[in-house]
């Protein structure tokens, strides 16, 4: 189905409220059994247009970009230097690193203190694996994205919005590289780092 030039899918399910999630490729919609979406659609047109305003531009964005070719190994040192050197300047010990393929993120930190790492963020320019990095080790000081952790993150990146949709861009670049299709708009979620 289409609205206003964009793709949805409506999947019900037994929930209370509507969810809207926009995919990098259409936008779902997941409803409860009596509601209407077109109603829906409506209600969140701003939202839902703004949203596709935003990946319009980071895929017009991601065809400047470029893919960085580094190995897995070259990524791992690369990744392991980043830790120690925040685990230092932030005063903080992460009790793990672990790498591995994550379809909807490019990193994450756990309770337990463990960073994830997307492996897929060795073709991203170091700027932005530092940015992803400092970013997941800030929460072991702030757990939630509130102005504490956000003032955190500008001591050392105070141009961390162009990160963010930096990192967004190059999401569509390395998920149309995998799947193969350099010029489509690739399936997923919009990335996050955390």
């Amino acid at each position: 189905m289409i609205y206003r030039g964009i793709r949805y899918k409506v999947h019900r399910r037994s929930i209370k409220y509507p969810r809207l999630e926009f995919r990098t490729g259409s936008l779902d919609l997941i409803l409860p059994p009596s509601a209407k979406p077109k109603e829906i659609l409506e209600k969140h047109r701003t939202w839902i247009l703004k949203k596709q305003q935003f990946i319009t531009d980071c895929l017009s964005a991601s065809s400047s970009k470029h893919i960085v070719l580094r190995s897995e190994s070259e990524f791992r040192r690369l990744a392991l230097s980043l830790v120690e050197s925040f685990s230092r300047g932030l005063r903080v010990s992460v009790n793990a690193v672990f790498f591995r393929k994550m379809r909807t993120k490019w990193a994450s930190c756990s309770l337990k203190r463990n960073i994830m790492l997307n492996s897929h963020m060795r073709s991203l320019p170091e700027v932005l694996v530092e940015y992803v990095l400092y970013h997941e080790m800030v929460h072991l000081l702030e757990r939630r994205h509130n102005e504490r952790f956000w003032n955190l993150i500008s001591r050392r990146f105070p141009d961390h919005g162009e990160k963010e949709k930096s990192l967004f861009s190059y999401w569509f670049l390395v998920q149309g590289r995998i799947a193969g299709n350099w010029g489509q708009t690739p399936r997923g979620r919009k990335p996050s780092t955390s």
